[in-house]
């Protein structure tokens, strides 16, 4: 029985404009590359680089992940980004700059993080 050895080749996309979804929690940095679409192009976390524990949700974790996404996102054909930020961890400001170092045109910024509107009904009064 023969075992075939062929690797399968992944197809370039050709795609110049793009957005950048980075989540920034207090436990770890997402970023994912996506088409106008919403379709996933490239992603990359801080725990997959081997960052563990407390280290996940710190700005150099951050800077990695985004350098690891971007390289994946430009064989891709990705020139012009825009920026999406969710969440409230200390890393979002170092993942915006990353993005800025790796020479993408940003065209905006835009923060959809979820906003609190005075939340569930409390639970009744106990009555002993």
């Amino acid at each position: 029985m023969s075992v075939s050895t062929n690797k399968i080749k992944k197809k370039k996309k050709n795609i110049t404009l793009g957005v950048v979804y980075i989540k920034a929690t207090f436990n770890n940095t997402i970023v994912t590359f996506t088409d106008v679409q919403g379709n996933a192009i490239a992603a990359s976390t801080a725990g997959g680089h081997g960052f563990k524990g407390a280290k996940k949700a710190t700005p150099y974790a951050a800077q990695v992940t985004v350098n690891k996404a971007s390289e994946d996102a430009k064989e891709h054909g990705v020139k012009t980004v825009s920026i999406r930020v969710q969440g409230a961890g200390a890393q979002r400001e170092s993942a915006m700059r990353a993005v800025f170092g790796q020479n993408f045109i940003v065209t905006s910024i835009i923060d959809v993080s979820p906003v609190a509107h005075n939340g569930c009904r409390p639970p009744k009064r106990r009555r002993v």
